[in-house]
């Protein structure tokens, strides 16, 4: 589409210096209100727009891309997983993907570390003490939690934000193992000072804390199920800051209290925002609102990777993060 000034709709608020760089450069649609659109908005937007720019929270199944007409070429998606996204069927019908990977790589780190001292160190329940009015001061014996230097990390997918993760739990003496779909190469398994494991089930029975970092894919749901969560010691704490749906979230639960796992930091669901009810009242669980990723300077980025891939498309080039079913 070379020359031609694209129309573009956005499903969803972007931070603001995205959204008026998009005007500038686009004939965009921008939402006045930051909620999901619905299934007809969607499919209303699919067929008046060139581009849609959509974000995890739009389910864009074969059904919905079915109603898209012939206009739209591109969905360029805000953020770097598109399991929301039927990217087979799209390009069946000559819609093209792009995604934004890489921006949220050291942030989501970030996280998993704040999770891992967080849940180890018991910092949840500290603040609730201290918020409360049953504090009666120091005690030596009071709130201890455990130490992280010399444990044993596991990172169960071993991509751009699982080593992040190795290098800086490195960082804070952990002893990094992992298990990845492929082994690293030696010279980066070295650099990280990272074992490999083969077998999930015997490096998930014999770490102390757990870092689910893999994607949501048909073959990773419930990857960390009741059996497998079962061969997890006792005194283990289980992060995830990947997707939902790879942990049976009810086994987890019950396990969680039943004392049978230490605890838990959680900053995804596996339905979404509808998070267990009795999830939420362990105390020894912590669970964030999907914040991984939630910086401004990360948002802002993955807002530039989107503008880049739509100019790149508009130029009648190849967007530099399409994405293809291989690569899934």
């Amino acid at each position: 589409m070379p020359g031609k000034r694209l129309s573009v709709v956005v499903t969803r608020r972007l931070p603001e210096v995205v959204e008026t760089r998009m005007k500038e450069l686009f004939d965009v649609e921008l939402r006045d209100e930051d909620k999901p659109m619905t299934t007809s908005e969607l499919a209303e937007a699919m067929a008046r727009a060139d581009v849609l720019v959509s974000t995890i929270t739009d389910d864009i199944d074969a059904k919905l891309l079915a109603r898209a007409g012939d206009r739209l070429k591109l969905i360029a998606n805000y953020g770097a997983g598109v399991d929301n996204i039927d990217v087979t069927t799209a390009r069946q019908r000559g819609i093209h993907v792009s995604n934004t990977p890489g921006v949220v790589t050291e942030d989501t780190a970030d996280m998993v570390m704040a999770l891992i001292l967080g849940v180890t160190r018991r910092l949840a329940e500290g603040l609730r003490l201290a918020q409360s009015n049953d504090w009666e001061g120091w005690s030596p014996t009071a709130m201890l939690g455990g130490r992280i230097r010399g444990r044993r990390l596991g990172i169960l997918g071993m991509g751009r934000i699982g080593q992040a993760v190795a290098r800086r739990a490195s960082v804070f003496g952990m002893q990094v193992h992992y298990h990845n779909r492929r082994r690293l190469h030696a010279e980066a398994e070295e650099g990280l000072e990272a074992t490999y494991w083969e077998s999930l089930d015997q490096m998930v029975a014999r770490v102390d804390v757990l870092s689910i970092n893999c994607p949501h894919t048909p073959s990773t749901f419930h990857l960390m199920n009741a059996r497998r969560l079962k061969l997890m010691k006792p005194e283990a704490v289980i992060i995830n800051t990947s997707r939902g749906e790879v942990i049976d979230e009810n086994a987890l639960t019950r396990m969680l209290r039943a004392g049978e796992i230490a605890g838990a930091g959680l900053d995804v669901f596996e339905r979404g925002h509808e998070i267990n009810p009795r999830l939420k009242e362990l105390p020894n669980a912590i669970l964030l609102p999907h914040m991984g990723s939630a910086t401004l300077e990360g948002r802002v980025e993955m807002g530039e990777k989107v503008i880049v891939n739509i100019r790149t498309f508009a130029d009648g080039h190849r967007p530099p993060d399409l994405v293809v079913p291989s690569m899934l």
